[in-house]
C-alpha cells in the first residue's frame, strides 16, 4: 500500500486522504458541519488536553462546568459581544413535540454569558481576586464557510479560561501570561511554531479592548488561528454586574481577560505542520503509540520472536513508554504502513536475527533510519530518540515558517508573496480603526488579512503605509487565512 499525495502541491486532498486513512475522523454523521472524531484522534487530543489543564493550572487556574444552554437575556446583555457572535449561535426553542421556551436558549458559542452572572454572585471583595477559572468543553458556531475536520467546523473541543482583576494592570498581565502559555505549550510542548499578534482594532474579538492571538503556517501557506486571548477592561463587568469592594471599603467594577485553545483546531494544525508524504508525524509526547513492536519471525522461529516482542512490551511500558505489539496476520509492509500512516514515531523490528544478537532493530518516522540497538541500551535510547525525533519536527516546522515571510513594499508585491504561498511582511499606517479601509483594499486586491503587530518583538516600519502612502506606524503581516 502506498500513499501518494503531495502535501505542499496539494493540500487538500492530502489532508482529506489522511483523515480517511489514518482513520482520525468521519464526515458521514449526516449533519453538514459536524464531524465524529475517531479513536486515533481522540487519544491525542486527550493527552493534549491533559498538558493544557496542568499548564492552567500551573497558573492558578481552576476547573468549573458550566451548562451548554444559555439564556437569551444572557447573551443579549453586552451589546457588541451579541452582535458580534449572533450570525453564528444555534438556538433551542423547544422541548419535545408540544413544548416551546418562553426564552430561546442559546447553544454555547463561548461561556462569557454563561459564567459572568455567576461571577457577579461570587465576587464580592477584592479578597476574592485575583479569580481564574477554566472549563474543557464543547462550542458551537453556525460556520458558515467551507467546513473541514479539525481546522473549521461548526463544534469544536476547547479549552476557556475567564479571569478577573482588580486592576487593569493585572488583567493586561494576564494577557501576556496567556500567550507565555501559548509558547509553553503550543510551540515547546506540541512542537507547533507560532507568531502571537495584537490583532488590529477591527478584528477583536466582540466586545474585547483588544485581541492577541497565535498563527501557525499551513504548508499551503495558508495562517491558521491557534490559541486567542483577550483584554475584556471592564466592558463585561459593567454589562454584568461584576463588582467588588476595594480595601478602602469602595465598590469597583472588575477588569477581565479570556483565553481559548481550541484542542481540535490545534490538532488539525498539527496533522497538517508536522505530517508528510507517508502520513502523519507525531511529537513524541502526543504520540497515542510511542513505539510500536513489530515481530518478524521465520518459519520455526514464531514462538521465540513473539516471546522476545512480549518481554520487550512488559519492559518499555514498565518505563513509562506507551507501547503495542502488533500481532495481527498482516505483512510486514503492511504492519509498517499501518503505523507510518498513524504516525507512531519510532518502530521496533524484531526478527530471527535481533533475538540472536539479543538486539532491537529502531526506525524512527522522520529519518526514515533504522538503528540496530543493544537491549541492555534499548529504554535509554528510545527516550533519547523521542526527544531528538520531536526536537527534528520542531526545527523543520520552524525554518518553514521563517522561510515563508517576505518583505513587500505594495500591494504587486503583496499578491506575489501571496501567490508564492508565502506570508508577506508590510509597513502600514495604523492597527486602529482607521485603517481598515487599506486591510479592506488589501483583501480586495490579494486575498490577504492584516494580522496584527508582533508581540514578541518591537518592528519598525521599513516605508510608508503600502495602500495609502501615509507615513506607518507599524508593520503587520499580511497572509491568507483560514
Amino acid at each position: 500500500m502506498t500513499f501518494h499525495f503531495d502535501k505542499r502541491e496539494d493540500f487538500s486532498t492530502w489532508f482529506t486522504e489522511i483523515n480517511k486513512r489514518a482513520e482520525l475522523s468521519d464526515l458521514r454523521y449526516g449533519v453538514k458541519g459536524f464531524v465524529v472524531f475517531r479513536a486515533w484522534s481522540v487519544m491525542t487530543m486527550k493527552i493534549m488536553y491533559d498538558i493544557y489543564e496542568k499548564e492552567l493550572e500551573s497558573h492558578g487556574h481552576q476547573p468549573v462546568i458550566f451548562p451548554a444552554l444559555i439564556p437569551s437575556a444572557n447573551l443579549e446583555q453586552e451589546a457588541d459581544h451579541v452582535e458580534g457572535f449572533s450570525p453564528e449561535v444555534f438556538w433551542v426553542t423547544r422541548a419535545g413535540k408540544n413544548t416551546t421556551f418562553e426564552e430561546p436558549l442559546a447553544l454555547r458559542p463561548t461561556s462569557e454569558s454563561a459564567m459572568y452572572p455567576m461571577y457577579k454572585l461570587w465576587l464580592r471583595s477584592w479578597r476574592d481576586l485575583p479569580f481564574k477559572r477554566y472549563q474543557s468543553c464543547q462550542v458551537w458556531r453556525y460556520e458558515g464557510k467551507m467546513t473541514r475536520p479539525f481546522l473549521r467546523s461548526r463544534e469544536f473541543y476547547w479549552l476557556e479560561a475567564h479571569d478577573v482583576f482588580a486592576t487593569s494592570e493585572e488583567a493586561e498581565a494576564q494577557v501576556l501570561e496567556d500567550m507565555q502559555m501559548t509558547e509553553n505549550v503550543v510551540t515547546n510542548r506540541f512542537g507547533i511554531p507560532a507568531i502571537t499578534f495584537k490583532r488590529p482594532q477591527w478584528d477583536k474579538f466582540a466586545g474585547a479592548v483588544y485581541t492577541c492571538a497565535a498563527d501557525t503556517l499551513m504548508p499551503d501557506g495558508r495562517l491558521m488561528q491557534l490559541p486567542s486571548t483577550h483584554y475584556l477592561g471592564d466592558h463585561f463587568a459593567r454589562a454584568f454586574g461584576i463588582k467588588y469592594v476595594d480595601e478602602d471599603e469602595k465598590e469597583q467594577y472588575a477588569f477581565q481577560t479570556c483565553y481559548g485553545p481550541a484542542i481540535s483546531r490545534i490538532y488539525g494544525g498539527l496533522i497538517a505542520v508536522h505530517g508528510d508524504d507517508d502520513g502523519l508525524l507525531l511529537p513524541f509526547e502526543l504520540a497515542p503509540i510511542q513505539v510500536v513492536i513489530v515481530p518478524i519471525p521465520k518459519k520455526g522461529s514464531k514462538q521465540a520472536v513473539e516471546k522476545r516482542c512480549r518481554e520487550l512490551e512488559k519492559k518499555l511500558r514498565k518505563a513509562g513508554f506507551r507501547v503495542h505489539t502488533d500481532n495481527t496476520d498482516r505483512r510486514p509492509g503492511d504492519k509498517y504502513y499501518h503505523w507510518e500512516m498513524r504516525g507512531v514515531p519510532l518502530r521496533l523490528e524484531i526478527g530471527n536475527r535481533e533475538v540472536e544478537q539479543k538486539t532491537a532493530t529502531v526506525f524512527r518516522r522522520d529519518s526514515r533510519e533504522r538503528i540496530v540497538i543493544p537491549l541492555a541500551d534499548l529504554k535509554k535510547k528510545v527516550q533519547q530518540l523521542g526527544v531528538a525525533l520531536t526536537e527534528e519536527l520542531v526545527r523543520r516546522a520552524k525554518a518553514r515558517f521563517t522561510g515563508a515571510i517576505r518583505d513587500a513594499r505594495s500591494i504587486e508585491e503583496i499578491e506575489q508573496v501571496l501567490q508564492g504561498r508565502q506570508v508577506a511582511r508590510i509597513s502600514f499606517c495604523t492597527m486602529e480603526l482607521e485603517g481598515e479601509a487599506c486591510s479592506d483594499k488589501i483583501k480586495e486586491k490579494t486575498g490577504g488579512e492584516t494580522r496584527g503587530t508582533r508581540l514578541d518583538q518591537k518592528e519598525k516600519p521599513f516605508g510608508p503605509c503600502v495602500v495609502c502612502g501615509k507615513t506607518a506606524k507599524a508593520v503587520t503581516y499580511v497572509a491568507r487565512t483560514y
